[in-house]
Formats: structure tokens, C-alpha cells, sequence
């Protein structure tokens, strides 16, 4: 009899306990598309009838959505293609902790409705508390958009022209401040403003000067722009688009601005990124005087741009908990970062494999120390093992030079030394094209 006629029945396969716990884990029509396309495979004479569920459990996806794990070793901290941030251990703890029914908006000890988020909010308190109050938000252009349009809609931003930068993604400031409805009023220069050119714009519709940290890019040279603390002195609010989300001053980072310095300096809000240097889930802080912050959380903007529960959660955790992975990154020993590349390529090499260790530079990412590096350490490796690696499970992620792959180790918790050592022992298998 024609094989291709014997094709088991889908509910028969479906009763395969393995295809039982793969459908709990990542659902059932999922598992059923598989074991579908597996049938089709015998009724066109490619598999045998007997092979059907072993077919589909091997064509299931690793995970239940497509984002899938990557080890970063492009030597980016902060790498935006890469999901920015890492989570900590605990903000993991604290949003799966979350994920379910949770006292968000809830007083359990009088069961009366309670201030959403206020965990997280008496975090930041502590972390700045040169602010007055604190709202949180998706991200910092959202930040910043609330601001607009709380406090200058309809009314004039003024900005120097040398800070209207583009954020990423074809994205621009300017773009952005005109969209609620504000009106820009452009001072100085690309490379210089003064104090006079902002004296001379700020009048009664103004509703406040803008300050903005140029990100990823700097002007050298011929320059000259106004600090904080001259500008807190005109007589309207200084609003204050630090970015990178610094709360405090890093000394190995002395030119990139914090939220801390920003209001001690007389910026009445500061807006900064949660998911930068911080090191926590995407969001947009946005901290200062009380009746400001409290004017931009009561606008009917400020629930559209609302975060959730899970951010919340792994935001609290952030700020309260252990040092974060980016931190963490940003302090690594070069010594350390030399000794376990030497240790990791050692391992390699034994095995066979072309692998040396290397003198690398490291940089933070993220709009975040434009020009900075950090020295680190890499493994060099072929060029050819760079589609293998990010590939495969989990997917490592270097960056070539001089047709080389180099894994950079500076964002690799030193834990996952054994992780990266199978990888690319398993991209080395026959057959991976390594």
C-alpha cells in the first residue's frame, strides 16, 4: 500500500504527550500548523507516516513569540537593535511577579483604589531627590511630547538650532514639538548659541527654553552654547531632554549630563530614557517641580502615553534593586574582560577552531557618551562564523572588522562564558557553513 495513504490522523498525533506539553508551552494552533505541515510531507512521499510527530516537534519555534534571546557582543552596551537594556535578574523577578493579577491600582490593607504606580515613583523620589515629583511614561519622546503639549501648546518652544537633532529612525525634535501644537522659536546657531540669543526670544508666549542633549553626535571646534544654570535665570521654565537617562553623575562618563546635576542646576523637568543607562525597560521619566509634573500627569495626553504594570514593576526593581546589567557592563575590569577572553579563546582553539583573543574598544550605545570608548577584549574569529552564530540558539551577535568576527565581552555577564564557548563550538559542526 501507497505510504502516503497511511498519513495519521491529527488527532492522533495531536495525543503525542510531547505535542501535549509543546501545546501548553506555546499553543495549540501553533503545534497543530506544525503537525499539519508534517502530514503534507508524507502525502508528497518526503516522510514516513510513522515519523509525523518527530517531524513537527523538531519544526516547533524555540519560544512562544518570535523575539528570541541574543547574546550581544558587539561591544554596544546600549544597542538599540539589540532591545536596548537588559533586564536585571530582579526587574525579570519583578515584572513576572506582575504579570498577573496585581495591586497596581490597589490598597490591599483598605481595599480602596491606591496611586498606579506608586512603587516605582517613590523609587525615582529617592534616586533624584532634588525632584520635586516624578511621572513615568513610554519612552522619552513621549516624555517630552507630554511636556509640549501641557505646557507650551499653542504657545512657543525655545530652542537653539545646534539642538535640533534627530533621534533616530528618520525621527526629528523639531518634528516632534510641532506635532502638540507648540511653535518652535529657533535661537543661534548649529555651532553657537549665546545667552542674548535667548534673552532676546523669551517673552509672554513663551511656554518654556528647551535644552537638548545632542545624543549621539558632537560639534567640535568653533562652538558655543549655554549651560542650565545661566539659562535658569530668564524667567521660564528650563526644560531639560538629558536622554541617556543618567540619574546621577557617572565618573567614567563626566560629559554626559544626569538628571541630578540637571535640577540642582535650575531645570524645573528634566526628561531622560528608563532603558538606557539606567539599565531598566523601556520608558520615559520625566522629573522636576511638583506643580509641573503634576500639570503634565493631569493631561488627557498622559493616559494615552501611560506605561503598564509590567513596566512599572521592572522599573521599582531597577531602582531599588542590585546594580543592572549595563552598569554592571559599563565597569567591567579591561583586566578581567582580557583574562576571560584569553580563557574563552583558549578553549576554542583547543577544539580546533581559528580563535585568538584581541585588544577591543567597547562603546556605550543608545544616543548615549557620543565619542567615548571603552576599552575591552574580543574573540577573533572567521568572518564565516558570523551567520552560524546569529543563527543560532541562542543567537550570538558580533561585529566584523578587517573580515574577522570579533565577540566583544564587555556586555556579557561573565556567567555566560560557557553559552558563548557551545555556540560557536556548535557553529563549527559540520554542515553550519562556519
Amino acid at each position: 500500500m501507497d505510504s502516503r495513504r497511511l498519513v495519521p490522523r491529527t488527532d492522533a498525533v495531536l495525543a503525542d504527550l510531547r505535542l501535549v506539553a509543546a501545546a501548553e508551552r506555546l499553543g495549540r494552533s501553533v503545534v497543530k500548523e506544525a503537525v499539519t505541515s508534517a502530514q503534507q510531507r508524507v502525502r508528497q512521499g518526503g516522510l514516513g507516516p510513522h515519523e509525523v510527530a518527530d517531524a513537527a516537534l523538531a519544526a516547533l519555534p524555540p519560544y512562544p513569540a518570535s523575539p528570541r534571546p541574543v547574546i550581544n557582543m558587539t561591544g554596544v552596551l546600549v544597542h538599540t537593535n539589540l532591545g536596548r537594556a537588559p533586564l536585571s535578574d530582579a526587574a525579570r523577578a519583578a515584572a513576572l511577579a506582575a504579570s498577573g493579577p496585581t495591586d497596581v491600582e490597589f490598597d490591599l490593607a483598605t481595599g480602596a483604589r491606591a496611586r498606579r504606580g506608586r512603587g516605582a515613583l517613590e523609587a525615582l523620589a529617592r534616586a533624584v531627590p532634588a525632584a520635586g515629583a516624578a511621572h513615568v511614561v513610554n519612552n522619552n519622546a513621549a516624555a517630552l511630547v507630554l511636556v509640549a503639549t501641557a505646557l507650551a501648546a499653542g504657545r512657543e518652544i525655545v530652542v537653539s538650532r545646534g539642538e535640533l537633532v534627530e533621534i533616530g529612525d528618520g525621527f526629528r525634535i523639531p518634528d516632534l514639538l510641532v506635532s502638540t501644537g507648540a511653535r518652535l522659536r529657533e535661537v543661534g546657531t548649529t555651532n553657537r548659541t549665546s545667552y542674548a540669543d535667548y534673552r532676546a526670544a523669551v517673552g509672554p508666549e513663551t511656554g518654556f527654553v528647551l535644552k537638548v542633549h545632542p545624543s549621539n553626535f558632537r560639534i567640535e571646534g568653533f562652538t558655543g552654547s549655554v549651560e542650565i544654570a545661566e539659562l535658569s535665570g530668564l524667567g521660564v521654565p528650563v526644560v531639560a531632554d538629558i536622554g541617556s537617562g543618567l540619574l546621577a553623575r557617572e565618573p567614567l562618563l563626566p560629559d554626559e549630563p544626569d538628571a541630578a546635576s540637571a535640577l540642582a542646576a535650575g531645570a524645573a523637568l528634566v526628561t531622560a530614557s528608563g532603558d538606557k543607562l539606567l539599565g531598566g525597560p523601556q520608558a520615559g521619566l520625566l522629573l522636576g517641580r511638583r506643580d509641573l509634573v503634576e500639570t503634565c500627569g493631569r493631561h488627557p495626553l498622559a493616559r494615552a502615553l501611560r506605561v503598564d504594570k509590567l513596566t512599572l514593576a521592572a522599573l521599582e526593581a531597577t531602582l531599588r534593586g542590585p546594580e543592572p546589567p549595563v552598569t554592571r557592563a559599563l565597569r567591567a575590569d579591561p583586566e578581567v574582560l582580557r583574562e576571560r577572553a584569553a580563557a574563552l579563546a583558549r578553549r576554542l582553539a583547543e577544539a580546533g577552531i581559528d580563535a585568538r583573543a584581541v585588544p577591543s574598544e567597547a562603546a556605550v550605545g543608545g544616543g548615549g557618551a557620543p565619542g567615548v570608548t571603552l576599552p575591552s577584549a574580543a574573540v577573533s574569529l572567521p568572518e564565516r562564523f558570523a551567520r552560524p552564530l546569529r543563527t543560532g540558539d541562542p543567537a550570538v551577535v558580533g561585529r566584523v572588522e578587517g573580515r574577522r568576527l570579533l565577540l566583544d565581552l564587555r556586555a556579557v555577564p561573565a556567567g555566560a562564558d560557557g553559552d558563548v564557548a557551545r555556540a560557536v563550538l556548535a557553529a563549527a559542526a559540520p554542515g553550519t557553513g562556519a
